[in-house]
């Protein structure tokens, strides 16, 4: 088993966060995996990425060029990445703010109103986890369960508050793909 994933978006939308959530859920279920963000000097506001692979089998490489998966948060980011999705994988799309649709008709693609369910919930911080909900439900690359013990880790002690929000918007995202 090995899946690729890119996780792309404006830098504050939690696309890098998304993507070592995946990492560290693989982590913890013994595969193996990589993380490799990319980000322009702006941050807030500017382009970020990160290539991600879970696998059963070691790592040999970092860069995603064939990606099972793409989740695109914004606009530039489905341009630029719809491309990698090998034939056959999937591509998640934040149709709240990405207005174009897939051109290929050879891959499976999730529309996912990720801003506007956030904001529903009150916190526009959360779109990635909706995005991830739907992510790690189409795909089951790792479990709930692990990306759970995953945001308790990141959030820590001092957002703790923010758990069951998070956790909210993951099962939101999760229920637009089942």
């Amino acid at each position: 088993m090995i899946n690729k994933l890119i996780s792309a978006g404006f830098g504050g939308q939690g696309v890098l966060l998304l993507g070592q959530l995946v990492t560290y859920a693989g982590m913890i279920e013994d595969k193996h995996v990589s993380w490799m963000p990319s980000y322009g000097p702006e941050m807030r506001g500017g382009t970020a990425n990160c290539n991600v692979i879970v696998s059963s089998d070691p790592v040999g490489s970092p860069v995603v060029t064939n990606a099972d998966a793409v989740i695109a948060l914004n606009g530039p980011s489905l341009d630029k990445f719809e491309k990698t999705v090998k034939p056959g994988g999937k591509l998640f799309i934040n149709s709240s703010i990405v207005e174009k649709k897939a051109k290929r008709k050879d891959i499976d693609v999730y529309n996912i109103p990720a801003s506007e369910m956030a904001i529903k919930f009150g916190n526009s911080k959360v779109t990635n986890m909706v995005m991830l909900g739907a992510y790690v439900t189409a795909t089951a690359v790792v479990t709930k369960d692990s990306i759970m013990i995953g945001i308790k880790k990141f959030l820590g002690k001092s957002k703790a508050h923010l758990i069951a929000l998070n956790e909210k918007a993951f099962d939101a995202g999760a229920k637009l793909v089942r």
